[in-house]
């Protein structure tokens, strides 16, 4: 098992790791709409994908994938009538591809952020850490 790090993204605000490696799939903590200064970005819900997104791909390059490699993501909004905007965003760094995955509605977040989004990919072996 290998553990990732990228600063690039924000880091781990508990004891947790931005991500893992173990038997070639790599396994991301869930990202929040920070950035790598550790300041959350605008409170609307397309500004904060995007920047859960574009923590994701730095996550995701420091471990040796990209969002091509993705098998499944969590998503998890503060409130499902954000769900077409989080969804616009999401197909955009997806493209053609379409992991599987799962959208939770819940009651918070850690930083009172609108949406976290964690994934699942296939890790290539040669990754930097």
């Amino acid at each position: 098992m290998k553990f990732v790090e990228t600063n690039q993204a924000p880091m781990a605000i508990g004891p947790y790791s931005q991500a893992v490696v173990a038997n070639g799939v790599l396994y991301t903590s869930g990202q929040i709409p920070m950035d790598e200064k550790g300041i959350i970005v605008a409170d609307d819900i397309t500004n904060q994908t995007h920047q859960v997104m574009k923590n994701l791909f730095y996550v995701l390059e420091a471990g040796g994938a990209h969002f091509n490699d993705v098998i499944k993501t969590t998503v998890y909004l503060n409130d499902m009538d954000n769900f077409a905007k989080m969804n616009e965003v999401y197909a955009h760094y997806f493209g053609k591809h379409k992991p599987v995955r799962s959208t939770v509605a819940v009651r918070t977040l850690p930083k009172n952020v609108l949406v976290e989004i964690d994934c699942i990919a296939l890790a290539n072996v040669d990754f930097r850490v």
